[in-house]
């Protein structure tokens, strides 16, 4: 005899279809670099939520420059939000993707 069948609960959820797909492919590729994981990491952390370009440049020990490739990306993707406030630039998690870069990060 067979082993009984293991009942799992599902997902309600309908399939990805290309569109979805891609969508969330075009998301991860822009993930899939050791610097950007870094960068959600740190603002991820920041007892405010939100980070300068120059903190984030010091705690990496990168150049400004090379912070400021990694974030136009990130922001481009809709992962982070951009905020002008006098001279410096401030970096926050945009609230929608939140929860899914925490999860991510875990």
């Amino acid at each position: 005899m067979g082993e009984p069948a293991i009942e799992r609960p599902r997902d309600h959820r309908a399939p990805l279809d290309r569109s979805g797909a891609e969508r969330i492919a075009h998301t991860l590729r822009a993930l899939a670099d050791p610097t950007r994981l870094q960068v959600l990491s740190v603002i991820a952390q920041s007892p405010i939520g939100e980070v300068t370009v120059g903190a984030l440049a010091e705690s990496l020990e990168l150049t400004q420059p090379t912070v400021t490739h990694h974030v136009r990306i990130l922001v481009g993707e809709g992962v982070l939000v951009r905020e002008q406030r006098g001279r410096q630039v401030w970096l926050s998690l945009a609230p929608d993707r939140r929860d899914d870069v925490n999860d991510l990060l875990r």
